[in-house]
């Protein structure tokens, strides 16, 4: 951290802290604060108790276009492209606030939150490059596409679900405890 101001390492602590409690990696926290990766481990296993997941970072855009993630990501990007557009908000601080906003829309609506939040910050850095949004031609909404590939003709998954759409072992249970409750 070039600056070695208290006041602004307590503001990368801070947004560290944020992050981990949103569930964010350790290569997000790295990149979207000036802390070393020492400081974050510690950060991370003071806040979380545990240590931090290994691995790489998703990397494939591909995930942002299968049916349900690509209905979840298109939300989300919908409220992040709002957000930048009406608001002051910008880089991690519009990310966080979208994300935020993600999450309560899906709660509100009892659905399971499929975008974590590294996913999310995966996504922002994808737009542009790889992926962009397009309008349904169908219902207008703004969906998450390929960016080179043609989409003039775009149908979302909500107007056009998969044949298999909803037919989950979890939803087969749900159903099976209904018709056992009904009995």
């Amino acid at each position: 951290m070039k600056n070695k101001s208290v006041v602004s390492e307590g503001k990368q602590i801070q947004l560290a802290i944020e992050l981990i409690n949103l569930g964010a990696r350790l290569q997000v926290l790295e990149s979207e604060t000036g802390l070393s990766r020492e400081r974050l481990l510690k950060l991370y296993k003071e806040v979380k108790g545990e240590s931090p997941s290994k691995g790489m970072l998703p990397f494939s855009a591909d995930w942002f276009l299968s049916w349900q993630p690509n209905v979840h990501s298109s939300l989300f990007v919908d409220i992040y492209h709002y957000l930048t557009a009406h608001t002051d908000l910008r880089g991690i601080d519009a990310l966080i606030k979208a994300y935020r906003l993600y999450l309560e829309h899906v709660q509100a609506n009892s659905l399971e939150p499929i975008l974590t939040l590294t996913r999310a910050w995966t996504l922002v850095r994808f737009l542009g490059s790889l992926l962009e949004t397009v309008p349904c031609k169908r219902c207008g909404g703004h969906f998450i596409v390929h960016r080179l590939e043609l989409n003039s003709d775009y149908v979302c998954g909500l107007c056009r679900p998969p044949s298999r759409a909803g037919k989950t072992k979890k939803h087969a249970s749900e159903l099976l405890q209904t018709a056992l409750a009904a009995a």
